[in-house]
């Protein structure tokens, strides 16, 4: 898999999602390496098996979907909206194996976006638009609305359903095609979902629509999207009227500790469920060789998720978001008919990362993110580390001094079990910043300073 560089033909590029979760705030989870991995579909497209011959492809077949149900309306029997997911693992490891479960598929909370890369943003002329001043000057949210004992799923959602909207989006040149959830990120008419869930009607220049909580429907624009993050930023002028989100930090965040999932699962707004932080710093990532991949150092939670929810927010019981909800993990069957659904495993980019991408997407219209300039091994995964197969020259991998054959044993002092993880690990930081990899070479072991060179996507 392609580290970074997209010009490296006949590898997968490695596209990050997550932001770094900090360490100093409560233990973290330990966990051991699987000893195998799944692979999944990429953002917006519907799951497909694993290609024949992809180095990452297991013997796990993946579950069929077939298109999306119009907003409100359930899917017919025995299928499931589009959707897909991108699932695996933790901080550190990057896959994990189900016992005594024959297939699992990863299903996007939501049926939309396209296949490969296509437009990574779009700004508009006009003041709709929003680019310009970032997060800082928008008018976002931070303080808890929810404090002195009055914390509970109900209180979470009376403070967050007039922030939550429901996304209509063309799709397959069906307008209303796709279906997924969002939120009001500030004061100034932006609106956070993912990229998967707008990506082909921005594509398409098809019609995008929000649905606030009492059913009014909205235009709306994209801003800026990002496929490597699964990230999107919308603008509707009537959104300037509507109650902006609270922001908090996933990083405070212990497992363990009750969350609040709320979207349009299959086209029912203003769902509320409500759950746990199962895990923290989650490697999850979708995609396989033909399309483009979306890396998740995910939170981990129980809080029912299906599709449509992708995009919404997940919240804490201070009212604060501390991630956006985007994918789910289902036990599948082999192709299409088989029923599949929430079975308590979702996933959500932390609010960290949506920050930091919302930001470079309202000042410039687009996202980006770091790159060292080498492609990693992904199929092996015997939690040895990450083997690197090939360094660009000219690169900072290159001018570093990393090698062909090289093993990344740990980044930032963090142990790196596999290439997933070590992709993952590389997202979860800043292009411009220097960071320490541990290699081994010829069986000695030496630390390596890359500094982060930046891509847009």
């Amino acid at each position: 898999m392609n580290d970074e560089y997209p010009e490296s033909s006949g590898t997968e590029e490695t596209q990050p999602l997550g932001a770094p979760l900090g360490s100093s705030l409560g233990p973290r989870p330990s966990w051991t390496p699987p000893s195998s991995y799944l692979d999944y579909p990429p953002p917006g497209t519907t799951p497909m098996p694993v290609a024949p011959g992809d180095p990452a492809a297991s013997s796990d077949s993946l579950t069929l979907f077939g298109p999306p149900p119009p907003p409100g309306q359930p899917p017919p029997p025995g299928q499931l909206a589009p959707a897909q997911v991108p699932a695996s693992a933790s901080g550190r490891p990057s896959g994990w194996m189900w016992l005594a479960i024959a297939a699992l598929a990863l299903v996007l909370g939501l049926a939309g976006g396209v296949a490969g890369s296509v437009v990574y943003n779009r700004t508009s002329d006009a003041s709709g638009s929003g680019i310009g001043p970032g997060l800082d000057s928008t008018g976002v949210q931070t303080a808890a609305p929810i404090r002195g004992g009055r914390s509970s799923v109900a209180a979470v959602a009376q403070e967050l359903l007039p922030s939550t909207v429901q996304i209509s989006a063309e799709y397959e040149g069906q307008d209303n095609g796709a279906t997924g959830s969002g939120f009001v990120l500030d004061r100034s008419g932006h609106i956070i979902t993912n990229n998967h869930v707008v990506a082909q009607a921005d594509a398409d220049d098809g019609p995008i629509q929000i649905v606030d909580q009492d059913g009014n429907r909205y235009d709306a624009t994209v801003v800026g999207r990002s496929p490597v993050y699964d990230l999107a930023v919308l603008f509707c002028e009537e959104a300037k009227e509507m109650k902006p989100a609270a922001l908090g930090e996933s990083r405070a965040l212990h497992v363990g500790d009750s969350v609040v999932a709320i979207g349009s699962p299959l086209g029912l707004s203003s769902t509320v469920t409500a759950g746990i932080v199962s895990a923290l710093q989650r490697p999850v990532t979708t995609g396989d060789a033909s399309s483009e991949s979306s890396y998740i150092n995910a939170v981990q939670t129980d809080a029912a998720i299906n599709p449509g929810n992708s995009g919404g927010p997940l919240v804490n019981l201070a009212g604060q978001v501390v991630g956006v909800n985007s994918a789910i993990a289902t036990t599948g069957g082999t192709t299409g008919g088989d029923q599949a659904g929430n079975i308590g495993v979702g996933f959500a980019i932390p609010i960290e990362q949506v920050k930091v991408t919302a930001d470079q997407i309202l000042r410039t219209g687009e996202a980006r993110y770091p790159v060292i300039g080498a492609k990693v091994q992904t199929g092996q995964r015997d939690g040895s580390g990450a083997e690197i197969d090939s360094v660009v020259d000219g690169t900072p991998a290159d001018d570093a001094g990393l090698q062909e054959g090289d093993v990344v044993v740990a980044l930032e002092g963090q142990r790196v079990t596999d290439g997933i993880a070590l992709i993952v690990s590389i997202r979860s930081h800043q292009p411009g910043e220097t960071l320490t990899f541990t290699v081994l070479r010829d069986g000695d072991e030496q630390d390596i300073d890359v500094t982060l060179d930046a891509e847009v996507g």
